[in-house]
């Protein structure tokens, strides 16, 4: 069933490849290995490991996802699983969330970033930094806007640059470097905790290295033949961020050794500097650019289907609900998240935010897990294009790392943890406030996304 008439399904396998991995990968990689190592004690061994058993709990994931989305080939993706298995509202909780302050907060920050770089690579001289980082987003909305097709192209585009450079880069850091052999050695390190401890807060700052491929699914009510082609590019694309996050690290290891990567906070800039020299810093500059670029229109692409989904609901503003009859893209969604993403931006409120809630994302991504049993309980039955691998076991390793990241962030830091929780409840009234207007006007959308599947009593 298309769940998404108006929506032109113009996207393909490449496309949503790309617009995976483009998505994933920010700055992530270029910073996150040497906390790993800090982590593990220098332990190159320990360190490589847990980023291969981190990408693993993620396609575990996306294997999940993909069985859900050859099932629900419309636009909303992972709002559309949790509404119809759990319900109506921690559907929107999550709409809301992502909304307010994940998505949107995402969006500003990689403005502000790109901003940041820009001026690194390209003198800006006096130009403020907020006002380059909203006309970012009000570049990347415009384009997206005017056509999913031309969107698509440009996340291609600089997805395919930012894969390229960070794969000549990698294998240039081994071949210059020590040819990759003080990547297997095992250096013991002092570290303030215990190595158990440590592997597990890296192996948390490793799946947020790897976070942002879920928002694909959001994509699905523009795919053609949305049963074949998405389940087999969801995989696909976390099959390359796993080699490609390797292969990243084999590089860094090899140009500075265990402990000097250990000890950077700038693990990729560190790596070229040592290699090539300080001039060939501007070149990881340039290359985190264009992945900045890339994961800003992936978030755009994709973000805004999940809103068009919530107000063809009722549950949102009405207006994102409309499919612009030119452009044959969801304009009003597009603006009004480039819109609230903009005044993040301009004001860096973003940061706090940002910091309180986007742990809270996981608890939802694990929720759109734990939807499969619904269905496979509930409608045994139904056309599955595709099925999950090792079923029950590989949703359940899923959700068990999405858990262990949303309790370790309970425990560690509380206090953030309850204000994030306490932005995601601030949605209940907007809900119950929305679901009656909605009522009143008969615009309450009252069937499930997948026929014959009724919501969880």
């Amino acid at each position: 069933m298309d769940d998404s008439p108006g929506l032109r399904r113009t996207l393909g396998f490449p496309d949503l490849v790309l617009i995976t991995v483009g998505t994933t990968i920010g700055s992530g990689i270029f910073l996150v290995p040497g906390i790993v190592l800090r982590e593990t004690g220098a332990r190159s061994g320990v360190a490589l490991a847990v980023w291969a058993v981190a990408g693993v709990l993620s396609l575990l994931g996306a294997l999940t996802y993909a069985e859900l989305g050859g099932m629900f080939p419309g636009a909303g993706g992972l709002y559309l699983y949790i509404r119809d298995a759990f319900g109506p509202l921690p559907a929107f909780l999550y709409g809301w969330t992502s909304f307010v302050v994940i998505s949107s907060g995402s969006i500003a920050a990689l403005a502000v970033a790109f901003s940041t770089y820009l001026g690194v690579v390209f003198p800006l001289g006096g130009f403020p930094a907020p006002l380059i980082a909203v006309l970012a987003i009000a570049a990347v909305a415009a384009i997206n806007c005017l056509g999913t097709r031309k969107s698509a192209t440009l996340q291609n585009w600089t997805t395919a640059a930012k894969m390229g450079g960070l794969l000549v880069l990698s294998v240039a850091l081994m071949l210059k470097g020590r040819g990759g052999a003080a990547a297997t050695a095992a250096l013991p390190a002092s570290a303030p905790h215990s190595l158990a401890a440590g592997i597990g807060a890296a192996t948390i700052a490793v799946l947020w290295a790897y976070e942002g491929w879920q928002y694909v699914t959001f994509s699905a009510g523009e795919t053609r033949d949305p049963q074949r082609t998405f389940p087999r590019a969801i995989t696909v694309a976390l099959f390359a961020l796993v080699a490609l996050y390797l292969l990243a690290n084999f590089g860094y290891l090899a140009a500075l050794g265990p402990a000097a990567a250990a000890g950077s906070d700038h693990v990729a800039a560190d790596a070229v500097a040592a290699g090539f020299g300080p001039a060939a810093g501007r070149l990881v500059s340039a290359l985190i650019l264009v992945s900045i670029a890339s994961a800003l229109n992936g978030l755009v692409l994709t973000a805004p289907r999940m809103y068009y989904a919530m107000a063809r609901d009722g549950v949102f503003f009405k207006r994102l609900a409309v499919v612009h009859s030119g452009f044959g893209t969801p304009a009003f969604a597009i603006l009004a998240t480039a819109l609230w993403a903009g005044l993040l931006a301009a004001t860096g409120t973003f940061v706090q935010l940002l910091t309180y809630v986007v742990f809270t994302g996981w608890v939802f991504y694990a929720l759109g897990a734990l939807s499969i049993f619904a269905y496979r309980r509930r409608r045994p039955e139904a056309m599955r294009p595709f099925r999950t691998p090792g079923y029950p076991v590989t949703p359940l390793l899923f959700v068990a790392a999405a858990a262990a990241l949303v309790l370790n962030t309970v425990v560690t830091q509380w206090k953030l943890a309850a204000a994030g929780l306490g932005v995601v409840a601030l949605g209940a009234p907007a809900y119950f406030a929305w679901r009656a207007g909605a009522r009143r006007r008969g615009t309450v959308a009252g069937a499930a996304a997948l026929p014959g599947v009724p919501p969880l009593p």
